[in-house]
Order: structure tokens, then C-alpha cells, then sequence
């Protein structure tokens, strides 16, 4: 199966190509450019790059969140709308868990971490033994003090991975010795973890469904709280 896969969901934009489990080529791009502006140019590029055409991909993944609100829709709408005009599944996986199996650990606890402002992250946790991969928790929006009092109880060492690094390692580490702040090139989201993540749905038989695929924000856009807000509603 040839898939093909996106990562909008911070500043960064990344495609990757998969053969079955061998990654064939993979497209990085952090410039301040919108995501609009480059994402399906660097798909088309990498496809051209790797002697395929967009006709010959078979499946599509796409980090369906959490993350940035206006990055994870332009991903989404980008891989819905390829899946839709080949007639092909489309795969929508956590951001956080995709970050995860990108990062390669071989043994110990992982710690995505997704700046999420008002003194808050979006994380998830997960638990690598050489080829045993295992969530730990959900993904959900939460703040550094609790998740401080979480990794606090675990003994082995902690990989942190995602934007939110630099902050946690920065506020956390002198309480958690056993944080460990990964190199920069493997500290942000990119779409080889979200293909190997597409790549265990598909081994699993799960289906693809891009009609059925949403946006998972975890909480509401800064402009919907606000009108709550007003309404008295929150």
C-alpha cells in the first residue's frame, strides 16, 4: 500500500511517504509560511521526488489533532479533500501519539507535550519497550502542576517531544531529574510518526472513513470561549 501522509498541527509542515512499513521519502518545511501555501506543494514535490504520482497513492494520514486550530483544519480539509477525489481511506491519528512513534525511544516512558496557553498543555502519555508501544493516558489539555504530580510517581526515564519540550523541561526538571529534552530536529511533529500511526490503524483493520473524520481541538477556539462568556454560559 502506498500511503501518504500530513502534519499541520504546529508552525512546521511535513509529508511523508510510506510503502507498506518502509518510508520511501519524507518533506520538512518550518519557514513561516502558511501551511496553505506549501502542504500540497511539498506533497506533489516528494510524490514527483520518489517516482509516484498523486493517482498511485492508496491510502492518506493526517494528524487530526490536537494542536493548532487554524493547522489542524488545513490538514484535515488538505487530506480529506485528496482522499475524497481519489476514492481512497483516509486516516485521522492523535498529533500526540504520532509524535510518540516518531520519536524512536526504545525504552521508556514518552511525553508529548503541546504548548496550549493559559498554563496548560496538551499531552498524552505512552510507555515504549523496544517494540511494545502502549497508551498511558488520553490525549487531554492539562496543566503543567498536575502533570508535574504525574510524572513525578514514574521511575524510568521520561522523553519529552512535541513544542511544549523547552517549557516542561525548563519548569519541571529540577523536581524530575529523569526528564529527558530530545535534539531539536526530534522535538516537533512530523508526518513519518503520523504514517507509522495510520500504519497500526490499517495492520489493526480499522477503516479509513474521511466522511466520518473530524478536527480533535480538546477544547473550544479562543473566539468560541468568549462568546460563551458573553452568553453566561461558561
Amino acid at each position: 500500500m502506498l500511503l501518504l501522509a500530513f502534519e499541520t498541527s504546529a508552525k512546521a509542515a511535513s509529508v511523508a511517504l510510506f510503502r507498506d512499513d518502509k518510508l520511501l521519502g519524507e518533506s520538512y518545511q518550518n519557514t513561516g509560511l502558511t501551511h496553505s501555501q506549501t502542504l500540497m506543494v511539498m506533497a506533489e514535490d516528494m510524490l514527483r521526488q520518489c517516482g509516484h504520482t498523486p493517482q498511485e497513492v492508496e491510502a492518506v494520514a493526517v494528524a487530526e489533532g490536537p494542536g493548532s486550530f487554524t493547522g489542524v483544519r488545513i490538514g484535515v480539509a488538505a487530506a480529506k479533500g485528496f482522499a475524497w477525489g481519489s476514492n481512497i481511506p483516509c486516516y485521522g491519528v492523535s498529533t500526540l501519539e504520532a509524535m510518540a512513534l516518531g520519536l524512536g525511544v526504545y525504552r521508556g516512558y514518552v511525553c508529548p507535550v503541546m504548548d496550549a496557553r493559559r498554563s496548560q498543555v496538551y499531552n498524552a502519555l505512552f510507555y515504549v519497550n523496544h517494540d511494545s508501544f502502549s497508551r498511558v493516558t488520553e490525549d487531554r489539555a492539562i496543566a503543567l502542576s498536575d502533570l508535574k504530580t504525574e510524572l513525578q510517581a514514574l521511575s524510568e526515564p521520561i522523553f519529552l517531544v512535541g513544542d511544549g519540550s523547552t517549557l516542561c523541561h525548563t519548569t519541571l526538571s529540577a523536581d524530575i531529574p529523569h526528564l529527558v529534552l530530545p535534539q531539536e530536529h526530534k522535538m516537533h511533529q512530523r508526518a513519518v510518526g503520523v504514517g507509522l500511526a495510520a500504519l497500526q490503524k490499517i495492520a489493526a483493520g480499522k477503516s479509513g472513513d474521511g466522511n466520518a473524520l473530524t478536527p480533535n481541538y480538546l477544547r473550544l477556539s479562543q473566539a468560541e470561549r468568549e462568546r460563551l462568556e458573553k452568553q453566561g454560559k461558561v
